[in-house]
C-alpha cells in the first residue's frame, strides 16, 4: 500500500466532518437542511470492498479524493466526510477457489495480506482513521473525529476445514463474518452455487459449526451471498440476529441475491438487519454488442486491470473513459433503489432495514447514486417520505450497532 503523509487540509477533515466537503448540496440534488441533518447521523456501511484496492500493484492513497467516472473507485477519505460516511465494515473478500488443501492456504494467506492492508491504512492515517473492535469503541471514535474501521470476512472459504482459524481472524479484528460467496464451498451453499451445485441444503456439519463459534466470539452472522436455506439455518441457528451485509427483496427482482418477503420477515422477528444493496434492483438489459466488444479489444489489449501500473494504468483509464460514454453500460437508477428501500421499510420497519450496504468498491453504484457523496440523497428522500431524524438514525447506524452489542453481549454471557 501507498502511504502518504497527513497533511493538515486532511487532518482537519478528520475532525471537522462537515467544514470540508466540496460538493454542495445542490450539485447532488440535496437541500442544505437535508445535508444538515444527514451530517449529524452516525452513518456506517456494513461491506465496503475498498480493501481490495489497498493491496493492489499500484495501490490506493485513501486520504486522496479520487473521481468515481475517472477510476471506478468509490470510498476514500475526502468524499467520506462530503457524503457523512462515518465509517463501516472494510471487507476482507477473498474469492471462491477449489476445495483442496491447496486451494484453501493459498487463499489464507491472500486474506492474512488483506486484513494487514487494512490495518496499514489505519496506522499510515492515525489521525483519520482507528480500528474498532466494540460498539463502545466505535463510539469513542466517531466522538474523536475519526473513521471506524470495523473488519468484515466476505466468504470464509480461506478457513479451509480448520475452524480454529475464525479465532486468528476475530484476534485480527474480523467482527462480522459470513460463510460464502459465489459458488458452493465447505461451509455452506451459496445463492450462487457454481458447479459444486446446492451441496449441503443449508450449511454443512462444519458451517454449523462455524455459527456456534462465531456466536462464542461474538461475531455477527453475515448472510450475504448464501443460499436461501443457508440464510434459514443461520437464523434458526444463531443465538444472537444476523445481518445481511448487502442484500436486496425478491418481491421486486426474481434474483436469487435478494431474499423472499416471508425470510425477511423471519430475519427481522428474529432481530436481524437487511442493508439495501444497490445491485440485483431489476432485471437489466444485457450490454449492447458494441459495448460487449469494445471491452473484449481493451481487456486484450491491456490484461489484467489490477496489475496495471504508472502511465499504462492512466492510458487505460482514458481509453475506458471514453468507452463508457460512447457505449454507457446498463444501469438501475436512483429511483429503483429507492423502491425496493421503501418496500423493505414497509414490510419489516425501521428497526431492521439499514440504508449502508451499497456494494461500494465490489460492483455497487447506480444512475445518480454513483459513490458515497450521493448518500445525502438517501437522507433526503426518506425525510420527505415522513421519516424521522430518529428514523434515519436507526437506518444508517443505529442498527447496526445494536446487532453487533447483542453479539458482544452474548459471548460476555458464554465465557462466565
Amino acid at each position: 500500500m501507498a502511504r502518504s503523509k497527513l497533511i493538515p487540509f486532511a487532518l482537519l477533515c478528520a475532525t471537522a466532518l462537515t467544514a470540508c466537503s466540496t460538493l454542495s448540496p445542490s450539485a447532488i440534488g440535496v437541500s442544505p437542511e437535508a445535508m444538515a441533518i444527514h451530517q449529524r447521523l452516525l452513518s456506517l456501511d456494513t461491506h465496503l470492498d475498498t480493501p481490495a484496492l489497498l493491496d493492489a500493484p499500484r495501490g490506493y492513497d485513501i486520504m486522496k479524493r479520487h473521481d468515481v467516472e475517472r477510476d471506478g473507485s468509490q470510498v476514500d477519505l475526502p468524499r467520506m466526510n462530503e457524503g457523512g460516511l462515518d465509517g463501516g465494515f472494510w471487507a476482507i473478500y477473498m474469492g471462491q477457489g477449489p476445495l483442496t488443501p491447496e486451494g484453501y492456504a493459498d487463499i489464507r494467506d491472500k486474506a492474512l495480506i488483506r486484513s494487514t492492508s487494512i490495518h496499514e491504512m489505519v496506522a499510515a492515517n492515525p489521525g483519520a482513521f482507528e480500528i474498532a473492535l466494540t460498539v463502545d469503541d466505535a463510539m469513542r471514535i466517531h466522538a474523536a473525529g475519526k473513521k471506524i474501521v470495523f473488519l468484515s470476512m466476505e466468504n470464509s472459504y480461506e478457513l479451509g476445514d480448520d475452524i480454529t482459524l475464525i479465532d486468528t481472524f476475530f484476534k485480527l479484528g474480523v467482527r462480522l463474518i459470513g460463510p460464502v460467496h459465489n459458488g458452493t464451498n465447505q461451509l455452506a451453499d451459496s445463492a450462487n452455487p457454481g458447479t459444486v451445485g446446492a451441496k449441503w441444503g443449508g450449511l454443512s456439519p462444519m458451517g454449523r459449526a462455524f455459527v456456534k463459534r462465531a456466536n462464542e466470539l461474538g461475531m455477527v452472522l453475515d448472510g450475504s451471498h448464501s443460499a436461501d436455506t443457508t440464510v434459514e439455518q443461520m437464523i434458526d441457528l444463531s443465538a444472537t440476529p444476523i445481518i445481511l451485509s448487502h442484500h436486496g427483496v425478491r418481491a421486486l427482482n426474481d434474483h436469487p441475491r435478494n431474499l423472499p418477503d416471508a425470510l425477511l420477515k423471519k430475519l427481522a422477528a428474529r432481530g436481524g438487519v437487511i442493508q439495501m444493496n444497490t445491485l440485483f434492483l431489476k432485471a437489466s438489459p444485457p450490454p449492447s454488442a458494441e459495448r460487449v466488444a469494445a471491452l473484449k479489444a481493451l481487456s486484450d489489449k491491456y490484461g489484467t486491470v489490477a496489475d496495471l501500473t504508472g502511465a499504462k494504468y492512466e492510458a487505460y483509464l482514458d481509453e475506458m473513459g471514453t468507452l463508457n460514454r460512447t457505449y454507457p453500460a446498463p444501469m438501475a437508477d436512483f429511483e429503483d433503489y429507492m423502491k425496493q428501500i421503501l418496500y423493505g421499510i414497509k414490510l419489516l420497519g425501521v428497526d431492521h432495514v439499514g440504508l449502508g450496504g451499497a456494494d461500494w468498491d465490489g460492483g455497487g453504484g447506480l444512475s445518480g447514486y454513483r459513490d458515497i457523496t450521493y448518500m445525502p440523497k438517501v437522507t433526503e428522500r426518506l425525510l420527505k417520505a415522513g421519516y424521522t431524524e430518529a428514523d434515519l438514525a436507526k437506518m444508517w447506524g443505529g442498527n447496526v450497532l445494536r446487532v453487533v452489542k447483542a453479539a458482544q453481549d452474548y459471548a460476555a454471557s458464554v465465557k462466565k
